[in-house]
């Protein structure tokens, strides 16, 4: 059932009564502050041992419905043993309706070779999942839920909620197959006079038994259900009745059987010629009978002849010709029986039943005669035999299910299942060898009892009335379990839609599952025939089958910690061989509803995993995601990769705001785009601060930043990280996000908006250094401007370009991203052009050549443009831009060291006697400086210092004048040219383009320049609307081969 909250309990919770001296025990002073979180030993073994696994099952809904008084005593312990609380439920449910209806059918038409094939194939598919079953069951407590609980909770709740639809499904159609064998029995054997619809003719026969079967199961499924409604204490109060009905039937079976050796029962069948007769048609097996001393027709001469007068008869051609001849149903064992019935005799629907061996005379008898014979009504092979006899056996999961009423359940679970299946198997080998004519399925040929009833002793009537109660009983049962099932799989909350079945009334009986169970029954029921469920049933438990083996060899070949089980004989080839034999008798019994059963699996699996709850239940597909993960980062571990390979694998830098949202989520968007879900996404932010204090600010920003990434469709990783400088937060990430050969290659950033109007430096400073980052370890780095007008995941281009601006060569990542970002539905339509700058002494019309040349073997589909840039004079513009770049940093330096000056006084002023801060306030965080400073400091205002500050203080319009008459740098306006030619030239060919692709400059090696670097970036940007700056990690990303 609903395992977190029972699986946790012990260890959650901690308000114990003896908490308070907990914290003062002497000896554990140590601990005293953590022993809150983490329990003495002595108090947590004591909770354990409290800890109680009765399932949420027949216990507690029969305490339920009694008294108010009973009601208030405390809750009696599991106290089954392994005879009553294992063995004896297998025996019931693998006994059922298949042994007693179809067994001796089975092996009449098969014969006793493939009989024992089909037998030890199913006994052994169960088998080998019995031996993986007991392996997890005994690997900790089972609650309710069974092997639900146990698939779910070893491999995952997507597998877990599969199989436990299908064990639902399963256990609901074998509700509907145990109804209609009790109807069977019932209709056939008990009262045939029942029978609502009779056969106007032979032909008709079939489906007047169908429509009989749909009534009367119809109305035994309503009982069952109100039975089950009105409460389960009825039904586990019946179920030792129905056990041991099927104990003394089966006891008949074997007393018969010995009997028979010695003593055969005299059950006659009477043939003619080779032919079987259906024996309930006529009184004497001969042609005439003597009445008197007059030898007279008999009633069989009636059947086959139209006229009654001996002298002048009108017979059926086969009847005229063949003798009619008597032979016992059951010779005994002594009489040679086995050897004749070694071989199969498979038949066509409609193929009368013949003995080999018996003379006859092979004519074509009257049509009308047909009926008269004992034929096959349905088409028999191998593979369907097998479909309809795997039902016997199964079963093997009722002890599980029943973990919570065990005393024991880890010792009883594997010595109780494997006892019941071996047992079984036994009985069903034993079982084989007592009639000749066995291929009759419902008893024709001997005065329609039931075929293994003829075997019984004292009388038939033991097993067809006990095998009647065995049904419903197993009917009952099934009903009881389903429910419970599906209320289970609901509780988990795994499934959304089967929510409402969680609920149920007041004691927890699960009012609408049984509903929901009733009406798939039905269905079963609907569909009439045995022989046609069967199959489906089949299908649902050795799907079932198939996962728990699966489950098995998944915790051994891992070898989990905690995978620990206390049964021993079990190993991962057995449970891969079960598994291979699960799979193999589905398609083998019918290929078309393993398909269909493996389809609804299928479903459910996307369903969950898509729609479902997360759940964490330690299962054993994570683990194998993880060894997966581990053994491939092991294997890209080897080198980079080949260029072949190569895609940006990114970490963003994103910025949060001080409520800790992301600030720019169309960096997401835009990462979304060129990624689209393929390769590896980091996503990095840094908070200020230290991370003893800011954990839970830490995790705040990574839910809030998961939160965006899973609106903009992002996969990937998260990562916060905690630094007393963002610069460091920003390099720490840079060296070690990713892991092994996962690691990032391409950092993308953000553009520092309003660098410009700010005073504080921080945040192109930060932005610089991440440059200078990323270049000394060798990383791509992708910088979009204008962001926020890049398009959402929603806007689609139906026209226009994405312009890629190749001045130097970088890599290829210029080629490869327009590339990238063009798989993505809001960038499809958009075309790609390529432009190069060619200088003077470039010949740029074979520039063109050789690039088409480069892009058609590159397999990019692109127009191609050279730009010629001529070499001029640097214009007025240029020299005065370059020189307002200067004075305003000039400036800028001067007011800081003021302001600096400023804020000195008065903090000395203000407090004589603290530490201070020296150093700027203005500056970056990330060059603040403290210096040791003396604990008293004595400040006295001498007439000299005063005068001095005065003269600092006058020297301000000196300042001016001096910044007025500043001249601009050499180098700085030689830089700004570029720029400004550039960025013209862009503006000119690219104004009107979706987005332009530009390689970005390396930042200058002498720190001083870094304003002025924010300048030229600015200028060579300006006036387009989205840019993306790109910079190359120093490697080959593209190639011309294949």
């Amino acid at each position: 059932g609903h395992g977190n909250h029972k699986e946790d309990s012990p260890f959650l919770s901690s308000a114990d009564a003896d908490r308070k001296t907990d914290f003062y025990d002497r000896n554990l002073a140590l601990f005293e502050e953590e022993l809150d979180i983490r329990p003495k030993v002595s108090s947590l073994l004591s909770r354990l041992v409290n800890y109680t696994n009765i399932t949420q099952g027949a216990r507690e809904h029969e305490e339920a419905e009694n008294t108010e008084t009973s009601r208030r005593k405390a809750p009696k312990s599991p106290n089954m043993g392994t005879l009553m609380g294992v063995y004896l439920p297998c025996l019931q449910n693998i006994f059922g309706v298949i042994l007693f209806l179809r067994l001796t059918w089975i092996v009449g038409t098969a014969g006793i070779v493939q009989s024992f094939l089909i037998v030890l194939m199913c006994c052994s598919c169960t088998m080998l999942t019995a031996i993986s079953m007991s392996a997890i069951a005994t690997n900790g407590v089972v609650p309710a839920g069974g092997a639900y609980f146990m698939i779910s909770r070893s491999l995952g709740a997507e597998f877990g909620g599969a199989v436990g639809i299908c064990f639902y499904l399963g256990t609901t159609f074998a509700a509907a197959m145990y109804i209609l064998g009790a109807i069977e029995i019932f209709l056939k054997y008990l009262v045939p006079q029942a029978a609502i619809f009779h056969a106007s003719d032979h032909h008709g026969g079939d489906s007047a038994i169908l429509n009989n079967m749909r009534v009367y199961g119809t109305i035994c499924l309503s009982l069952m259900a109100v039975v089950v409604f009105v409460g389960v204490k009825y039904v586990n109060k019946l179920a030792s009745l129905f056990l041991a009905c099927v104990i003394i039937s089966i006891v008949s079976i074997y007393a018969g059987a010995i009997k028979s050796i010695f003593q055969p029962p005299d059950f006659s069948i009477c043939m003619l010629g080779n032919r079987t007769l259906v024996r309930d048609q006529f009184d004497v097996c001969s042609k005439t009978v003597l009445e008197g001393n007059v030898t007279v027709p008999s009633q069989l001469w009636r059947n086959f002849c139209s006229s009654g007068n001996m002298s002048s008869p009108q017979c059926d051609d086969y009847f005229n010709q063949n003798n009619v001849t008597e032979i016992q149903g059951i010779p005994g064992l002594a009489s040679g029986i086995i050897r004749d019935n070694m071989w199969g005799d498979y038949l066509e629907k409609g193929q009368i039943l013949e003995k080999a061996g018996l003379p006859s005379v092979d004519v074509h008898g009257a049509v009308e005669s047909f009926g008269l014979y004992v034929s096959a009504d349905i088409a028999t092979s191998f593979t369907l035999l097998v479909g309809i006899f795997f039902p016997s056996a199964t079963g093997i999961m009722a002890g599980s299910n029943r973990s919570g009423d065990l005393k024991d359940a880890q010792k009883s679970i594997p010595i109780g299942t494997i006892l019941a299946i071996t047992t079984t198997t036994l009985v069903c080998i034993l079982s084989w060898s007592p009639c000749p004519l066995l291929s009759c399925r419902f008893g024709d040929a001997v005065s329609k009892n039931l075929v293994v009833g003829t075997l019984s002793w004292p009388s038939p009537w033991v097993i067809v009335i006990g095998s009647f109660f065995s049904t419903v009983g197993a009917g009952l049962q099934s009903l009881t379990g389903a429910p419970r099932l599906l209320q289970a799989i609901a509780k988990d909350n795994i499934i959304p839609f089967l929510r409402v079945f969680g609920h149920g009334k007041a004691n927890g009986e699960p009012t609408w599952a049984l509903l929901l169970t009733g009406l798939i029954a039905e269905l079963g029921i609907l569909i009439a025939s045995l022989d046609m469920v069967a199959p489906i049933l089949s299908m649902f438990f050795l799907m079932c089958y198939l996962f728990v083996n699966l489950a098995c060899a998944v915790q051994t070949l891992l070898r989990t910690p905690n995978w620990r089980p206390r049964f021993k004989y079990y190993h991962w080839a057995l449970s891969f061989l079960g598994m291979s034999m699960c799979l193999a008798l589905m398609f083998i019994s019918s290929w078309y509803y393993a398909i269909v059963a493996m389809c609804i699996a299928g479903m459910i699996y996307k369903y969950i995993e898509y729609q479902g709850a997360e759940k964490e239940w330690g299962d054993g597909i994570r683990g194998l995601s993880l060894s997966a993960a581990r053994y491939s980062l092991l294997r890209l571990e080897h080198g980079p990769p080949h260029t072949k390979n190569w895609r940006p694998q990114v970490l963003v830098l994103l910025k949060l705001d001080e409520d800790l949202h992301v600030k720019y989520p169309r960096l997401l968007t835009f990462v979304s785009q060129l990624k689209a879900g393929k390769g590896l996404t980091i996503v990095g932010s840094v908070i200020q601060g230290q991370f003893l204090d800011s954990y839970g600010e830490t995790q705040a920003s990574e839910q809030a930043v998961k939160n965006m990434m899973e609106i903009e469709r992002v996969k990937g990783f998260c990562q916060v990280v905690v630094a007393s400088k963002v610069r460091e937060g920003i390099a720490h990430l840079i060296q070690s996000c990713g892991l092994g050969g996962m690691k990032h290659n391409t950092v993308v950033m953000g553009w520092p908006y309003g660098w410009r109007q700010s005073e504080d430096p921080r945040a192109w400073k930060t932005f610089i250094n991440t440059v200078r980052c990323t270049t000394a370890a060798h990383l791509a780095l992708m910088v979009p401007k204008n962001i926020s007008f890049y398009p959402s995941n929603h806007e689609r281009f139906t026209d226009g370009t994405i312009d890629v601006w190749w001045i130097v060569h970088d890599g290829g990542m210029l080629m490869l991203l327009p590339f990238l970002l063009k798989q993505h539905k809001v960038w499809r339509k958009c075309k790609m052009r390529i432009f190069t700058v060619a200088q003077m002494d470039d010949n740029s019309i074979q520039m063109k050549k050789d690039l088409a040349t480069f892009l058609y073997q590159l397999r990019i589909e692109a127009e191609v443009e050279v730009v010629e840039m001529h070499d001029s004079d640097i214009s007025a513009y240029t020299y005065e831009r370059t020189l307002m770049m200067e004075q305003r940093s000039q400036m800028l330096r001067q007011m800081r060291l003021s302001s600096a000056e400023r804020e000195r006084e008065a903090q000395l002023v203000k407090d004589r006697h603290s530490l201070i801060r020296m150093g700027s306030l203005y500056s970056d965080e990330e060059e603040e400086v403290v210096e040791p400073v003396a604990d008293k400091i004595q400040m006295t205002w001498t007439k000299e210092k005063y005068e001095a500050e005065r003269r600092n203080r006058n020297n301000a319009p000196e300042n001016f004048r001096e910044l007025m008459s500043l001249k601009p740098d050499q180098s700085n306006v030689r830089r700004m040219h570029t720029a400004v030619k550039l960025n013209e030239v862009i503006v000119n060919k690219s104004h009107d383009a979706r987005l332009v692709l530009l390689n970005m400059p390396g930042p200058p090696r002498n720190t001083d320049g870094d304003e002025n670097y924010m300048e030229f970036l600015e200028v060579l940007t300006e006036g387009l609307e989205r840019v993306l700056l790109v910079r190359g990690g120093g490697r080959e990303v593209i190639t011309i081969y294949s």
